[in-house]
């Protein structure tokens, strides 16, 4: 269906946060026109018993089938009208149409409104000139001595005890039995965990603390505000602890074998060198991260805009992820505590696009070409194999996005003082 635009009265309506309305008109003659096709069309296929198929009279068909005519013709009407009136007003609208006071009478103009957003247009009148400090974190000893007590506690072993109460790091094998439930003869069920790690509802770690292996307890529990179980929040229970047995983790001496265990390291020198140089390239990115943040605020603030709710919402929807588990009444209240951030979210991208857009700092063939190479050189494979391990998980398109932000940013610090702080 195609109907002509000229004849069709339009008023653009601009509203708040990049709201678009549109009132259009539809003249009765064309309306009038939609119908006697769709009749026509329906004549032709439908069967009526005195009648050859495809030869009913329209006015039968529009006296048999008025209403499914006239709503059938309604939506082709309003879907071609909104069309055309998108074209004449140059608009590209970036969510749903919401369709509004709707007037369809017999004989008489069809009018409707239509609501939706447009695309922000976003002017940043400065760039640059902004003061940031860039917290620098200092690794320390400490700092070494805590990823070796990690790597040590990888590489132990779990040794039996034998009686003895447990404590926290420990490994317990216990039954837990509910005594108050729907069958308190039941056996009950296994579990092992290390005490300390919160595996277990606090007062559950509790009262194995005052067992030994091969004790057996009856206890009421208490369960915490923050169970994943929202209706056994604040319920208390009788349940009987059984401590079948406790391990306890027998670490490796800090040296050159714990090393070579590791990794492929020769001596303890050089994993202690890594883990340096890592922490201090961790350090390093989260510096970074936080002038990038640091940067887009100070932007936003010297060019401030609004973004329309729809791109808020969907930015939401991304975070949240699957929603099914949640009633309405929840998710509604989950929306607006993330509302806030979600926009400031939604702003900052646009400010990357926008400064990548006139400055021309989008990635180039080139530069994934490179990036490309450097991932396969890292990886010991080659560049069309990590091309396809890109397009066949669809992240070839981060991949840019990657280059292009890193550009961006480049281009926005050079415009700007930043300042190295020692981090609090």
């Amino acid at each position: 269906m195609s109907i002509d635009g000229s004849r069709l009265k339009v008023t653009l309506q601009e509203q708040e946060r990049w709201r678009r309305r549109l009132s259009i008109t539809v003249p009765a003659a064309l309306v009038q026109e939609e119908e006697g096709k769709a009749a026509r069309k329906l004549a032709s296929r439908v069967k009526m018993k005195g009648f050859r198929q495809g030869r009913v009279p329209s006015k039968v068909i529009e006296g048999r089938f008025a209403g499914a005519l006239r709503q059938e013709a309604l939506d082709k009407l309003i879907g071609e009208a909104y069309r055309q009136a998108l074209a004449a007003e140059n608009l590209r609208p970036i969510s749903e149409g919401e369709v509004e006071e709707v007037s369809y009478e017999p004989a008489q103009d069809l009018t409707f409104a239509i609501a939706f957003d447009v695309q922000p247009q976003i002017e940043l009148g400065r760039l640059g000139g902004f003061s940031i400090e860039r917290p620098q974190a200092a690794v320390t000893e400490e700092h070494v001595e805590e990823i070796l007590g990690r790597i040590r506690e990888q590489n132990g072993v779990w040794q039996p005890v034998e009686g003895g109460a447990p404590s926290d790091g420990d490994l317990v094998n216990v039954r837990i039995r509910r005594l108050d439930g729907d069958d308190p003869s039941a056996e009950g069920k296994e579990y092992e965990f290390v005490l300390g790690r919160g595996d277990a509802i606090p007062d559950i770690e509790a009262s194995l603390k005052t067992l030994e292996a091969g004790g057996t307890g009856e206890f009421t529990v208490t369960f915490p505000d923050d169970f994943p179980d929202e209706s056994r929040r604040g319920q208390q229970e009788l349940v009987e602890l059984s401590l079948l047995g406790r391990k306890t983790l027998e670490l490796p001496p800090v040296d050159d074998a714990l090393a070579r265990q590791a990794g492929a390291f020769e001596n303890l020198a050089e994993l202690r060198a890594r883990i340096t140089e890592d922490l201090e390239k961790d350090a390093a990115a989260q510096g970074e991260a936080i002038v990038r943040g640091r940067v887009l605020d100070a932007l936003l603030e010297a060019n401030p805009f609004e973004v329309p709710k729809s791109m808020v919402d969907r930015y939401a929807d991304t975070v949240l992820g699957d929603q099914k588990q949640l009633s309405p009444e929840r998710l509604h209240e989950i929306r607006e505590s993330i509302a806030p951030e979600a926009e400031r979210a939604v702003k900052r991208l646009l400010v990357v696009d926008q400064v990548a857009q006139i400055r021309q700092l989008d990635a180039t063939e080139e530069e994934v070409d490179q990036r490309v190479e450097e991932i396969a050189a890292q990886n010991d494979t080659t560049p069309a194999q990590v091309y396809a391990n890109l397009q066949k998980a669809g992240r070839l398109e981060s991949l840019e996005r990657e280059i292009t932000e890193t550009k961006v940013f480049d281009f926005l610090k050079s415009q700007s003082t930043i300042t190295d702080t020692p981090a609090v």
